[in-house]
């Protein structure tokens, strides 16, 4: 026979998979998973039975750690020394593990990443609740099965006398697959235990009511729930996890924010090593100073502010660039049945309980055949007490103590074990005492036989003795909660929060918004110098200037013909004469792109249109409803050529006629219907054919009991009554509605107004005045109207807006007056 003979052929695809599965699942079962029953890993059930082996009890001396890894290693784990230990340390590490199963006694780590001292130097022992994972161990509860080597047996399973995969968690990562099972409160955990003993049929949410969320050792605050009831009735969620902070006051109206608990597994030296990086790369602004000042009493970072810094502002900043704030995903894999499955928190609860079934019945089944045994004997001791003297005999006349327990089983009709018990029985047992003794424990142990097969035979006792050790452990055991949960703003509907009003928004040429509650501007009359409305940075100008309620959605339209959304009480609040925010930072706009119409819509709507118009007189109308899903980074809403720009959009029901005006005073009217509905992207229609150096400027829905408003660069302006204006058709050069002058300027703006609005004019300089417009002159077409506003020299009108009239000049001096009277009464009250 030669070599060649032991070759076997093997197909490579068929030998990878099947080493590749061996593999996978040895690391699933036997390294990376906890199993549901203690909610352990082997790695740490073996550290745990080793230092029970080595007697490692709280009340024991510290051993060195090298000695219980050395037993760990050479009994039960044979592996990487290293890793043994690190796992050990992290049983040891209070802001690791919720309820430590290790009493370390040297350098076991630190929360700043500070390695543990090597295994020589350090020493260890079981903690007391160590104890109640291996309670009763010995009294045959578990499966033993053959350590690597088959020297020795090592346990399956522990009995694990609390749920230590929800109390401690877990983390692990397999082959294909993790676990990710936060730590939660004792107390809890037990109590929602107990409740489903009392009601098996509980639900997650009222589970949920118990076990409020993950209890982390190093606190910390979670911020909403949908995550934690994700994860508890899925088995997936992810929860977010903030800092604990509070914001002092300090000298010199500064202020420094103190942090004092850090989210879970987040390393404190590199976090302070990313704040510090953030401050200097200017990504964060505000911070003046950053000190660990944390001691033996507890965690301390302080964050000095500068003396401007809002600390609000900081620490939101510091949420959002830093790991203040870190997500914790939460992934409840683990072993059922020796197979990885993901369940949810009733399941683990109820796989606990099932198990716990199965500890009490065969601790019982054990201390019932050791009382049966027990007792066996000294029915066999009262025998030999009844007949002593013959007892006495048969010894003495035997050479032999095998003929003797034969002829004593022979004679008084004993087992053997009760034969070997008699000749084993010394002489004081004969006393009247002893007598006494042996019959009174035969009786209790009768009791106790009895009241292990009652126990036997009805389960509900075996979940009362559950309940009432549970009720133990947690009585010794349980803390307060380290980790609050409190809302998330974002998972509140903000709406229902903000009240609703109508506001001014504001919008500058540098892209500074803002927004003003619309009764600070007060009424004032016809060609006034009007109030400031905002303070400019230099060479900026106030652009444009809409009105709109909080809640509504605000379409907002750039010249490049792109959309964006935005909630209209998304726009930061101002005084009047702040000049704002940018706008960049509440819309992604790009490059060069301004803002040229914005639409506030309650509801999206089929039957509603939008009209756009360009610059170079193209229209096009699209439904509304196709505007209803606009990403964060906005929708391309009409196709422009490259010398043209959007400057109006309207919303129409389709069945009115529009009026397009121009810069040289010519305007077109005719029907909506001549402009048919086409896509979002689509390019449009010639609404107007422009003269040379003409230009759209605005385009209006034509109501024919209104006027339209017209104003020029200079501060003129006039109503005309829009049944002046026939109907054409689109396309045309259109006809003459301004007599444009050089001292009124070309035409900026025109707008649809009745006699009872009131608008709002604006310059450049930012000054605005508002007014009734039926204090505006209501003339002919082809006139240049009046003065409307006095415009400063080198000033121009860039813009009008209409607002509602809801007070007259006498409601506002009877407001003043009330207000008047209260302040005296005050000051009165005050003397």
């Amino acid at each position: 026979m030669n070599n060649y003979d032991k070759i076997i052929p093997v197909d490579i695809e068929v030998e990878m998979k099947k080493s590749y599965l061996d593999y996978a699942m040895s690391v699933i079962v036997s390294r990376a998973l906890p199993d549901v029953r203690d909610g352990l890993k082997p790695v740490h059930r073996r550290i745990l039975y080793a230092m029970k082996d080595l007697s490692l009890y709280p009340d024991k001396p510290h051993r060195k750690s090298a000695r219980i890894v050395g037993d760990v290693l050479g009994k039960y784990h044979p592996h990487g020394d290293t890793a043994v230990y690190q796992a050990m340390v992290r049983l040891a590490q209070d802001f690791s593990t919720r309820c430590l199963l290790v009493d370390g006694h040297g350098n076991f780590g630190s929360i700043d990443g500070d390695s543990a001292a090597a295994m020589r130097y350090t020493e260890a022992r079981m903690t007391k609740i160590a104890i109640e994972m291996l309670r009763d161990i010995d009294e045959e509860t578990v499966n033993f099965k053959p350590n690597f080597d088959e020297t020795l047996k090592e346990p399956e399973v522990l009995p694990s006398r609390f749920p230590n995969l929800l109390v401690n968690g877990a983390s692990g990562i397999a082959v294909g697959m993790a676990t990710s099972i936060p730590p939660h409160n004792l107390g809890e955990v037990i109590q929602a235990t107990i409740d489903m003993i009392d009601n098996p049929d509980i639900t997650i949410d009222e589970l949920m009511n118990v076990v409020k969320g993950p209890d982390f050792p190093t606190g910390g605050i979670i911020t909403g729930k949908r995550g934690i009831k994700d994860a508890y009735r899925t088995g997936r969620g992810k929860v977010v996890v903030r800092a604990r902070t509070t914001i002092e006051a300090m000298p010199n109206n500064k202020n420094r924010i103190i942090v004092t608990e850090i989210p879970y597994q987040i390393n404190k030296s590199k976090l302070l090593e990313k704040i510090a990086e953030n401050v200097r790369d200017k990504r964060i602004t505000g911070i003046s100073d950053i000190r660990d000042e944390s001691d033996r009493e507890g965690m301390r970072i302080v964050i000095e502010l500068k003396r401007e810094a809002n600390p609000n502002v900081v620490l939101n900043n510091l949420f959002k660039q830093t790991q203040l704030q870190s997500t914790f995903s939460i992934i409840m894999l683990a072993l059922v049945d020796n197979k990885p499955k993901v369940i949810n928190l009733q399941h683990i609860i109820k796989y606990y309980l099932e198990y716990q079934k199965e500890i009490i019945t065969r601790r019982t089944q054990y201390r019932l055949k050791k009382a049966e045994n027990r007792a066996h004997i000294l029915e066999g001791l009262k025998i030999a007490l009844d007949n002593i003297d013959r007892i006495i005999s048969i010894i003495r006349g035997n050479r032999q103590e095998s003929a003797a327990r034969q002829q004593l089983i022979e004679e008084f009709k004993l087992s053997e074990i009760q034969a070997q018990a008699i000749l084993d029985m010394r002489m004081k047992r004969l006393t009247g005492l002893e007598r006494e003794k042996i019959e009174e424990e035969y009786a209790e142990l009768i009791k106790l036989i009895n009241k292990y097969n009652e126990i036997l035979s009805n389960e509900r006792l075996v979940y009362q003795i559950i309940k009432e050790e549970l009720s133990e452990i947690k009585e010794k055991y349980q803390d307060d909660r380290r980790t609050d949960i409190i809302h998330d703003f974002s998972e509140i509907n903000i709406e229902d929060m903000i009240k609703e009003e109508n506001m001014v928004i504001t919008l500058t040429h540098f892209g500074y918004i803002k927004r003003i509650p619309e009764d600070t501007y007060k009424i004032q009359k016809r060609g006034g110098r009007g109030i400031s409305g905002l303070t400019t940075r230099d060479k900026d100008f106030v652009k444009d200037i809409f009105i709109t309620s909080t809640h509504d959605n605000l379409l907002v339209f750039t010249n490049n013909g792109n959309v964006y959304t935005i909630k209209a009480y998304e726009i930061p609040e101002a005084k009047r004469q702040a000049k704002g925010t940018a706008i960049i930072n509440l819309l992604q706009l790009k490059d060069n792109e301004k803002i040229t119409s914005v639409i506030p819509i309650k509801d999206f709507n089929n039957e509603e249109s939008l009209v756009f118009a360009t610059k170079n007189g193209i229209i096009k109308k699209t439904d509304l409803n196709k505007f209803k899903n606009i990403r964060k980074n906005g929708l391309i809403a009409i196709t422009l050529k490259d010398d043209d720009e959007l400057i109006k959009v309207i919303k129409t029901d389709g069945n009115g006629k529009l009026i397009i005006v121009t810069q040289n005073g010519m305007s077109i009217t005719f029907k909506e219907s001549q402009v048919r509905d086409i896509g979002r992207t689509a390019m449009g229609v010639k609404a107007i054919t422009l003269n040379e150096n003409d230009k759209v400027i605005s385009m209006d829905s034509v109501e024919d009991e209104k006027n339209l408003l017209v104003i020029s660069e200079y501060g003129y302006g006039k109503r005309t009554s829009l049944s002046e204006y026939r109907t054409q058709t689109r396309g045309g050069k259109g006809i003459k509605t301004y007599n444009i002058r050089e001292h009124t300027g070309k035409l900026v703006t025109t707008t649809v107004v009745d006699d009872n609005d009131e608008v709002m004019f604006i310059t450049l300089a930012g000054v605005i005045i508002r007014i009734k417009t039926s204090e505006i002159s209501k003339i002919g077409r082809n006139t240049q109207g009046v003065k409307l506003m006095n415009v400063g020299e080198g000033d121009k009108v860039v813009s009008l807006a209409i607002t509602t009239n809801e007070e007259d000049e006498s409601e506002n001096k009877e407001e003043n007056k009330e207000e008047e009277d209260s302040n005296t009464n005050e000051k009165l009250d005050e003397k």
